[in-house]
This record gives structure tokens, sequence and C-alpha cells, in this order.
């Protein structure tokens, strides 16, 4: 029988890093490639360890991604030894119609994929263990570095191995993408960008010091362009302010897209000493303007996501929907669902739901059509 708490390659996996909804499961998915887990969608109760239908393999890094306009999974998973990546894609079935092995030069840790219409964004990125301290010690030490730059590999979405054409950017790393699309021979990919994945720890914070230093995440809302003809790359900030934990309206996946929904995140200096989410932001990527709208003192949210309106579609607003998050407040233990008109972030939630007990305040969320 399956050990759900420990993975195929000797590590504990809780799978709790993000969600997606296919063929009548709720999968949960773990940031190492672990295995995936498929839950009951409205029981939340375990059913069996994920597999896809046709692939040998269980492990699937967090956010593969279901493209609602399709209804394929776009997935990948990265390893210690060759192959370091494999992407591949699944139909609404759960079944297996195109997989691919990656050529890395070396072992990753990706974390988030873009796709548009035609094309799947892979990442390799230069915040990664030593390997040979890995061998040797079985210990992960993390390592930003600057002098490797960030590249991004855009392949056919049924594209062979060879069909991968890699784009050279300024080092960082990239947690989360918002949304991702084709403009003539460019593709467009908007996200958060964290030109310092590992800062330095602070003196007096005690043994977790480490920890806390790369759990404070300092992040912004950055765009980036690749031409497909010239192999030319174009990127810069859309905001400096430090957000994170970015979402966009689902069914505009991979399709031009205007807004994004990020989580305000306190740095260092603003009493932002571990991860945590203040308010919510919304952003016309367009303009760079934001609305923004603070839970208040001591209340800390969690990814929002984008429901759209029930029965909307491409053909009306493309915040035609609700902003939904949540919250915990600090002082008491609350928690509360709270429900945003898209249009309008800065007027504060239109609906308040009091939950029968606490949710702790963390990271992902996500939206799927009724099952």
């Amino acid at each position: 029988p399956f050990d759900y708490s420990v993975s195929e390659f000797g590590i504990k996996d809780t799978s709790n890093t993000d969600i997606f909804a296919l063929n009548g499961d709720l999968v949960s998915l773990w940031y190492n490639a672990g295995n995936p887990i498929a839950l009951d969608p409205i029981t939340l109760e375990t059913r069996r360890a994920f597999h896809l239908d046709g692939r040998d393999k269980p492990k699937m890094s967090a956010h593969s991604k279901v493209d609602w306009n399709t209804g394929e999974l776009l997935y990948f998973d990265y390893n210690d030894a060759p192959p370091y990546m494999t992407y591949g894609v699944a139909n609404a079935k759960g079944e297996v119609i195109h997989e691919v092995p990656i050529d890395l030069p070396g072992a990753r840790l990706p974390h988030d994929i873009g796709f548009t219409q035609n094309y799947t964004v892979l990442h390799d990125l230069p915040f990664f263990h030593d390997l040979d301290v890995l061998k040797n010690h079985k210990l992960r030490v993390v390592t930003f570095h600057k002098d490797i730059p960030t590249r991004f590999g855009l392949i056919p979405r049924f594209g062979e191995s060879n069909t991968i054409r890699w784009f050279d950017c300024e080092p960082c790393y990239v947690l989360h993408v918002s949304n991702c699309w084709e403009e003539g021979d460019w593709v467009v990919m908007d996200g958060c960008r964290s030109r310092n994945p590992m800062p330095a720890a602070v003196n007096g914070e005690g043994e977790l010091s480490h920890m806390l230093a790369y759990m404070r995440l300092e992040a912004n809302n950055y765009r980036w362009r690749f031409n497909l003809r010239t192999g030319e790359v174009r990127e810069g900030d859309i905001d400096d302010l430090n957000t994170e934990f970015n979402k966009a309206n689902p069914l505009y996946a991979g399709i031009k897209s205007r807004y994004a929904y990020h989580q305000r995140i306190p740095l260092l200096e603003e009493g932002g000493h571990t991860l945590r989410f203040t308010g919510l932001v919304k952003y016309d990527n367009e303009t760079g303007s934001r609305q923004q709208w603070d839970y208040g003192s001591g209340v800390f949210g969690s990814e929002a996501v984008f429901a759209p309106r029930q029965g909307a579609t491409r053909a009306d607003a493309e915040d035609d929907g609700y902003v939904i998050t949540l919250v915990t407040d600090s002082k008491d233990w609350a928690s509360h669902c709270l429900v945003f008109d898209a249009t309008d972030v800065r007027a504060g939630p239109v609906a308040r739901i009091r939950l029968p007990q606490r949710v702790p305040f963390g990271f992902h969320a996500s939206w799927a059509p009724g099952i």
C-alpha cells in the first residue's frame, strides 16, 4: 500500500503547497516535486495517491496547472539526477498525451511555470542546492548564484525537447507567475521577481534566524517579454511595492490579461520578520496602478483567488467577478472569509463570513468550476 507520509525519494512529503481540480478529483501538490494526493473535492477526504494514466512516475511539482480553456493539465517535475526536469500535458480525463525530458545544466529548484495558448514557459533559476553537499551530507544547502542568468524556456505545448528556446534574463528567483500570453512575435509573462531570494539572517532572532530570513520574501510585480523571432528580451518593474502570491482571472489564463491580485508583504523594516500577508492589492498591469485594502492591525490573509461571476465569459469585463481570501485575526484567532467586488477592491469586502474554526493564515488557494 502507498505510504502517504514519505515520498519515493525518502523525504517526508506534506503535499501542502497548492491544489488543482481535474476529472472529479481535488489534487494536492508539494513544492519539492512530491507525490500528488487525490482528495474528495467536497469532504476533503483522502481518496488515493494521484497518478496520471499512462505515466509511470508519481511525482509532480506544485504549480502544475489546469488550462480552463482546454481542460488540459500542464505539469512538470524535477530531479537531482538527469533528466533534471520533465514536462508534460494530460487531457481533462487525466490521460497523458505528451511528455518530454528537459535538458538543464544541473539539478534545479523551479517553483512555477507559465503558459500561453501555444507555449509553455519553463524556469531555470540560479537558486539551487549544492549537489556535492547533498550527496555527501544529505543536506540541501540552497545558494543564490548571482553570476548565473535566470533562463526561461519556451516550448510549444506539444513540442519535443529540442524545440525549446531559452532566453537569458537578469539573475533572480521567481515564485509565482500571474499570466502569460502571445502578442505577435512576443511572449509576455507577468509575475513577481525576487532579486534577493536568500536575505541575510538578523542577529538576535535565535536558532531559526536563517529560516525566518528565507521566509521574509522580497519580491515585486514584474514583466518579461521574449521575442520568438529575434531572441530579444525586454524586462522591467511594473511596480516596486513588496507583493507576491499573485493571481489572475483563470478565464484569461494563457490569453492577454490586464489585472492581477497580489498579497502585500511587509519588508523587515516595516515589521515583516517573517512571511505575513497584510493586505490585498489589485494591479492594473497595463498602467502599473494599484488598488489596495489592508486587512487591519494584527489580521493576516492568505492567497486570494479570482472567482468569475457565474456565467461570465471573456466577452465580459476581465474583472467581472469576485476576489476571495481567508483572514485570521491574531488578537482572538477568529477567521473570516472575505469576498471583494473585483472591480473595486479598495471599497473593502462586500461579504464577510465568520468561519466556525480558526484557519491558519498561509499561502496558496485555488478556485475551480463547480464539480
